[in-house]
């Protein structure tokens, strides 16, 4: 049995220029953070030579073409597994809120799968593949109006700048911070869950459809994605909290629905309340807002936004990995 543990993440901005419609004019950049969320995937291979994807559902097989489940299906053509018996079963830390929440759940998913799916095939793979691979696997072939941030932030953790090139290349550079400001940042930021749910891959076609127009947004929006990162390095937290807000702001114009009057709402209510900077996660028009709040101001924000579900997390300074392999010989952590 192998059991592969992923984080999910939280985006603070440079989102949508990490979309090939972007890039491949020029580059993209975005800064973010694995967070102690994760998806666990558990892979065993049985006596019986049918399949069974374990999920919402069961689903029992013959072949691999039959399985409904996207990502286990297309992970298992790829690494060229063709045979039968053998059990995926995924869980995670944050259902049933993750579908659309924003979190990169789906992309953790498929590099969560394909890590155990490696180490089930006796392969140690470097971080930089199982991202490729998960990006393959669901822009290429499955086709999902997405970029390539999620993947890359399941498969590399801690905080990250990220650079997306026209030539497909992307270097993961870790946020070169002190660990007091990690620290203080995690503690100051505050997330809460809207209880709202996004049509993620509408939103994402439209923008997509929309970045012709709206490259001068997305041009700001990489700015701004470096100047946080360079908040960050310079230990200037109010700087970062005002990026952030001035991010969401520009995010706002790149689709109709990325907010709504409820999101609007419950923004304006912690703003007054004392948070300086946050932001929607993921697409937008629900899931997850992430908000910059010092400390003193933390009480007061609670109590503005008692209605929602509040998500405590800390910042997860590793990628997916290996929990458990029982097989000794690859020993419990397979990426090189």
């Amino acid at each position: 049995m192998i059991i592969s543990k992923t984080p999910l993440r939280v985006s603070f901005a440079g989102g949508g220029s990490d979309l090939k419609v972007y890039y491949q004019n020029g580059y993209g950049s975005v800064l973010s953070t694995a967070i102690d969320k994760f998806m666990y995937v558990s892979v065993n291979k049985t006596f019986d030579q049918r399949i069974r994807v374990i999920y919402s559902k069961v689903e029992f097989v013959e072949r691999i073409e039959d399985i409904e489940h996207n990502l286990a299906r297309e992970a298992l053509k790829l690494i060229g597994i063709t045979g039968g018996g053998i059990d995926i079963t995924y869980m995670g830390d944050m259902l049933p809120a993750h579908a659309g929440s924003g979190l990169g759940a789906s992309s953790s998913l498929a590099v969560g799968i394909l890590n155990a799916l490696h180490a089930c095939n006796g392969e140690r793979v470097s971080t930089e593949t199982l991202a490729r691979e998960a990006c393959q696997i669901e822009i290429e072939v499955l086709g999902r109006p997405i970029g390539k941030q999620d993947q890359y932030a399941a498969a590399y953790g801690g905080l990250n700048f990220m650079r997306f090139d026209r030539d497909e290349s992307v270097s993961v550079t870790p946020a070169n911070c002190s660990r007091e400001t990690l620290v203080k940042l995690n503690q100051n930021l505050l997330l809460f869950y809207t209880g709202l749910k996004t049509q993620s891959d509408n939103i994402l076609t439209e923008q997509a459809e929309k970045t012709p127009e709206n490259l001068p947004v997305l041009g700001r929006m990489v700015g701004l994605s470096e100047e946080l990162n360079r908040a960050v390095t310079t230990n200037d937290l109010s700087e970062f909290s005002n990026k952030l807000h001035e991010g969401w702001l520009h995010k706002q114009k790149l689709a109709a629905m990325i907010t709504n009057e409820a999101i609007d709402n419950f923004y304006g209510k912690a703003r007054e309340a004392g948070a300086t900077g946050g932001k929607l996660l993921g697409s937008g028009g629900g899931g997850f807002l992430l908000l910059y709040c010092e400390k003193e101001n933390q009480v007061r924000v609670r109590e503005a936004l008692s209605e929602l579900r509040e998500a405590p997390f800390n910042f997860e300074p590793e990628g997916s990995k290996i929990i458990y392999n029982s097989d000794s010989s690859l020993g419990e952590n397979n990426n090189e």
